[in-house]
């Protein structure tokens, strides 16, 4: 009987030590394909890593600080997802002759994570939701070829703005933050790394498998791959809700103008005037009849009908061109990856009507212009004149060289960030609030100091004297 005791109790420690193992496998599998990740190819195993690891620590500490962040945090996440349910169509089925289709629900949920950050502006965590907002667009290198790896990177940069106030902000305040920032940031850096070993030159697609379609349009024959014959559409991955195998569409380069919109997706609607409205124009709702309840079904106006003043809601063409000795870019919208390269002294760069626009300028230039812009980030090396902002607002400004002078004139919002070499650069500013010089630490970190905006001037019985109103707060 005793021995019977022994081998009940090693049996039960046994089993113990099994489900320990068991349950531990479970957690590291995270997302693990079904039946057996054993069964994934290598880029999709090699995907799970990085988000079992970057990604998960970034989550963990997105929800340790709660809030807006915790809720942008989920949705990269489930952009992340989305991708790796890309991945796995990919590996299993043949690349289709266009795309859009198959890539339309991660540009929808990057769209979505950028929405969320213009709804939040008023956020304590604004800063952070921005370092999110920009570089999420990282996620359209499956479209990108053949640089997938150089685009992450430039995204990545793109979250430099904001995460370098982070930083400032919570440096000596908060650690938690201050990891967050390497967390998120350690997420694109994986990202190319991953990009440089298994997609250096584009997406890699399975040789052999199925051409991707749709899983409502699936042929009636049994197919291979992730593809299983109808009537039962295959069941996806976790993540594979929305992606798996899809056909027909626009292009790559379709699907990389529609991540780049961001809000400027609803400025192709049409403009309702007054005198279309019924219950602004009583006798065109007599004359329609009864009111439908519910949304009216769209349709196509007819040319003999449409409004006339639809020409002149009609956008400006976007320009980046060297006309002359002049770099005009004009009318960018939800761009993040603008560059100007082989720049001469003699060349100067004018930057008009930009929304939401990133641009880096490399070499040296005679001066940079930019008017009327809102919400532009502006990066360059060297400007042996100046550099002016005028009529514009929330612009950020970076020197990585030097620069004599910037102005700023009736502008609502200015970031400069100077560099080592251009701080003795003189700040000339005229009918501007919201000026602040970030001046660069031994660290790497910025120092922020606010221009002033209010003064007071006396009369001191000979001239006036106007000195700086400093106003605690």
């Amino acid at each position: 009987m005793a021995d019977m005791q022994n081998l009940v109790e090693r049996l039960e420690r046994a089993v113990g030590r099994l489900e320990a193992v068991s349950h531990t496998s479970d957690m590291h599998r995270g997302y693990a394909d079904s039946p057996s990740k054993a069964g994934a190819a290598p880029y999709v195993q090699a995907f799970d890593s990085l988000l079992a690891g970057p990604v998960a620590e970034y989550l963990k500490i997105s929800k340790e600080i709660g809030g807006d962040v915790q809720k942008h945090a989920e949705m990269v996440h489930t952009g992340l997802k989305l991708e790796r349910a890309l991945l796995v169509t990919a590996s299993q089925c043949q690349q289709p002759a266009e795309l859009s289709d198959l890539l339309a629900p991660i540009s929808e949920q990057i769209k979505e994570v950028i929405t969320f950050r213009e709804k939040n502006r008023g956020s304590k965590l604004f800063n952070h939701l921005s370092a999110v907002s920009e570089s999420i667009q990282a996620l359209g290198w499956v479209a990108m070829a053949p640089k997938p790896g150089p685009y992450v990177k430039e995204m990545n940069d793109a979250a430099m703005f904001y995460t370098n106030r982070v930083l400032k902000e919570y440096k000596d305040v908060d650690k938690k933050h201050v990891d967050w920032v390497k967390a998120y940031l350690s997420i694109w850096t994986e990202l190319q790394a991953y990009i440089k070993e298994f997609h250096t030159t584009g997406l890699a697609w399975s040789k052999t498998g199925p051409v991707a379609k749709e899983l409502s349009g699936l042929p009636s024959g049994p197919s291979a791959g992730s593809c299983p014959p109808p009537p039962p559409p295959c069941p996806p991955p976790p993540p594979v809700s929305t992606i798996s195998c899809s056909y027909e569409s626009a292009s790559r380069s379709s699907l990389f103008a529609q991540i780049n919109q961001g809000e400027s997706i609803t400025h192709a609607l049409k403009h309702v005037s007054d005198d279309m409205k019924t219950h602004k124009n009583p006798a065109l709702k007599a004359q329609s009849g009864p009111v439908r309840s519910g949304p009216k079904p769209f349709s196509a106006p007819k040319p003999q009908t449409s409004p006339s003043p639809k020409r002149a809601t009609k956008k400006e063409p976007a320009v980046l061109e060297l006309e002359g000795k002049k770099w005009r870019v004009e009318n960018q919208e939800n761009v993040s990856n603008l560059v100007i390269e082989d720049t001469e002294l003699k060349q100067v760069a004018y930057i008009y009507k930009c929304v939401n626009t990133t641009l880096q300028i490399k070499g040296k230039i005679n001066s940079i212009t930019v008017d009327n812009c809102k919400k532009l980030g502006l990066v360059f090396d060297d400007v042996v004149g100046i550099v002016e902002i005028i009529n514009s607002k929330d612009v950020k400004v970076q020197v990585m060289g030097k620069v004599p002078t910037i102005s700023i004139n009736k502008t609502d919002g200015c970031h400069a960030y100077l560099s080592k070499n251009s701080l003795d650069c003189e700040i000339v500013s005229a009918k501007s609030s919201e000026m602040n010089v970030l001046i660069p630490t031994e660290g790497g970190d910025f120092n922020e100091f606010p221009v002033p905006e209010q003064f007071k001037t006396l009369w001191n019985g000979q001239k006036l004297v106007t000195t700086v109103t400093e106003i605690a707060g």
